[in-house]
């Protein structure tokens, strides 16, 4: 027998195929253990699945967030930016990553369900599977322990039986060797030492029984019972050791099986990178930045050496010195707001109120003494203070800075450059077009649906739908006005841009003398854009504006700028009330600055304080002009 698995344990592994029963007949506990073992590593390693699992959704939950984050929204602002391949390879980007994450998903659903739900159910077969064959390796084992038992008890009753046998053989002997002893007594002896032969001999029979018993039940464990056994828990076991297996193998086949849709991802990603084009990004700009004017011509030559060829006298001398007040005043007059704009650019338009019949004493010596200087029409100031092309370029585009700033829009784009306001126009065409569409889409479903009604009266009434149909009949109609509209707009604002891209032809084509090369004198740069993207008019048009034309261009509020400063004081020689626009109120006795004699209409320009200035009659005040503004101010 020995010999024999010997034999066995060496054909086992050369072969690699054992047998537990034959192997580890005798390793009953041991194999339970390695089963326990077995068990709670299949239980680990679901645990490992499953936490791998939400490791990919929570993976997968946040790639997807990261990509809704930086998605573009609706009605947003930056909209306008995915105009650019840029911006667009980027948004392609954030569609392939949430395709991406929808791949971790697909990994974590597979292995919760191939995996994670087949183990947990598995392990909970396999330990009922487990229970039932060590249940049945340990009644077979009680078995054969009572058996064993059952011999050892025999084997001690043959033994003692035995023993009394010969203690009565003994005796038997002894009385009858003795001469002294009835024949009563050795009778009686001999009758017991043969019973206790009897006794021992029935004995040495059941013990013989018990040990063929036990003989047999023992191979019969040993060489059936426990092998078939052990056999099953081999098999339970080699299943288990297949299952982790086959689990560790779908386990990587469900990654492998994401992973051409992840590569295409990884592709589209690439493919985004590729389609990013600078030149286009580049171009972009242009056609979204792009106003449609020509650069500014040179500017003119302004000659302020006439001037100096005049006489310097103390009249000539303040009329110099407020006339270079009001040119650096006029450098920063399109920061100013437009009450003071309009006080700057002219004074009262009619003549200044005599003085009242009965002025105070200190009229008399005022009466007089008006600056006599050449008068100047209102339209002369206000052509000599508009002259500078740059001040109204400066003034236009501020102004049209603003207004896109603020959004203060016209609906036809007006306050936009050409080009932009083309391209607005016709976006907004587009979209009326759209909603007209689905206007007349909505009007022919409902005069199906009518038809329909009117062939089967039972699925509804067909006067129901002519509310609905006029509804939609006035929204088209609306819209139909709002396309014409906006088509005459855009038309315009095309034969414009076409006849100023000829003209510019034309003025490129003469812009250089014939016989010299040299630059031609600037006379045609009106109507052209300003270096901030502003547009001027054409001169014809600045010479035929009136006042009331250019005042529009300062509806808006601007920066304040520092104060003028004074070149003197006066005296308020009678009260005035400044009832027209420019004019400034006054009380008899009220000191205020000057800020700008009289120009020869009998207007004096003064100030109040920081804020509030006018022109008052001249022959209303007394002038103080070579005293400190100050001092004179604290004096009185």
């Amino acid at each position: 027998m020995h010999s024999n698995r010997g034999l066995s344990r060496r054909n086992c592994l050369e072969t690699m195929s054992c047998s537990w029963g034959t192997e580890l007949w005798d390793q009953f506990d041991n194999l339970e253990k390695h089963t326990q073992w077995g068990i709670e590593f299949l239980e680990r390693y679901t645990k490992f699945v499953k936490e791998r699992s939400e490791i990919e959704l929570s993976y997968a939950k946040q790639i997807r967030n990261l990509s809704k984050k930086y998605q573009l929204k609706k009605n947003s602002k930056d909209e306008e930016e995915y105009k650019y391949t840029s911006c667009r390879a980027f948004l392609m980007t954030l569609n392939e990553l949430n395709d991406y994450a929808g791949q971790h998903e697909v990994i974590a659903e597979n292995l919760s369900s191939q995996i994670i739900a087949e183990l947990s159910r598995y392990t909970q077969e396999l330990k009922a599977e487990r229970k039932s064959h060590f249940h049945d390796g340990r009644r077979a084992q009680q078995h054969i322990e009572n058996s064993w038992k059952q011999l050892e008890s025999s084997k001690r009753r043959f033994e003692r039986d035995c023993k009394e046998a010969d203690r009565a053989q003994h005796y038997f002997d002894k009385v009858d060797a003795d001469i002294n002893v009835t024949k009563a007594d050795v009778e009686k002896a001999k009758q017991q030492a043969q019973m206790r032969h009897q006794i021992a001999e029935d004995s040495k029979n059941e013990y013989l029984t018990y040990l063929q018993k036990f003989n047999k039940d023992q191979h019969e464990h040993y060489y059936t019972l426990i092998p078939h056994i052990f056999q099953r828990i081999q098999e339970m076991e080699e299943r288990r050791v297949g299952r982790v297996r086959e689990s560790m193998r779908v386990y990587t086949e469900v990654e492998r099986k994401v992973l051409p849709i992840v590569s295409k991802c990884l592709d589209g990603m690439t493919k985004a990178a590729e389609s990013i084009e600078p030149k286009m990004d580049s171009k972009q700009v242009v056609e979204s930045y792009k106003s449609g004017f020509e650069p500014p011509g040179d500017v003119e030559f302004e000659d302020y050496s006439v001037s100096m060829k005049r006489a310097v006298s103390e009249s000539s001398f303040l009329n110099a010195r407020g006339e270079s007040r009001r040119r650096s005043r006029s450098k920063l007059w399109p920061l100013l707001k437009r009450n003071k704009l309009m006080s700057l650019l002219a004074s009262p338009r009619q003549p200044p109120p005599p003085p009242p019949t009965s002025p105070s004493p200190d009229g008399l010596l005022n009466g007089p003494q008006s600056p006599q200087q050449p008068k100047e029409p209102l339209s002369q100031r206000l052509n000599d203070f508009m002259s500078t092309k740059h001040k109204m370029h400066c003034l236009r585009s501020l102004k049209r800075g603003l207004s896109l700033k603020l959004g203060t829009g016209q609906e036809d784009y007006s306050h936009l450059p050409p080009e932009q306001r083309r391209k607005k126009l016709q976006a907004k065409l587009n979209d009326i077009n759209k909603d007209i569409q689905k206007e007349m889409d909505q009007r022919d479903a409902l005069t199906k649906m009518k038809d329909v009604y009117i062939k089967n009266p039972h699925l509804g009434d067909p006067d129901s739908i002519d509310p609905r149909l006029e509804e939609i009949t006035q929204s088209l109609e609306k819209l139909q006005l709002e396309a014409q509209k906006f088509e005459g707009w855009l038309t315009e604002v095309e034969r414009k841009l076409l006849e100023k891209g000829s003209e510019s032809q034309r003025r490129q084509s003469s812009h250089f003398d014939s016989q010299g090369n040299t630059p031609l004198t600037n006379n045609y740069g009106q109507n052209r854009e300003s270096p901030d993207g502003s547009y001027t008019e054409d001169p014809s048009s600045e010479t035929t504006m009136q006042f009331k034309s250019r005042s529009t261009e300062f509806d808006d509020e601007f920066e304040e700028e520092e104060p003028l400063p004074t070149i003197g004081t006066c005296k308020a020689l009678y009260p005035f009330e400044g009832q027209n626009e420019g004019t400034i109120s006054m009380a008899e006795g009220e000191m205020l600055y000057v800020i700008e004699e009289d120009k020869g209409d009998g207007w004096t320009r003064v100030r109040k304080n920081e804020d509030e200035e006018g022109y008052v009659p001249t022959s209303y005040i007394k002038l103080f002009l070579d005293m400190n503004a100050k001092g004179a101010m604290t004096y009185i």
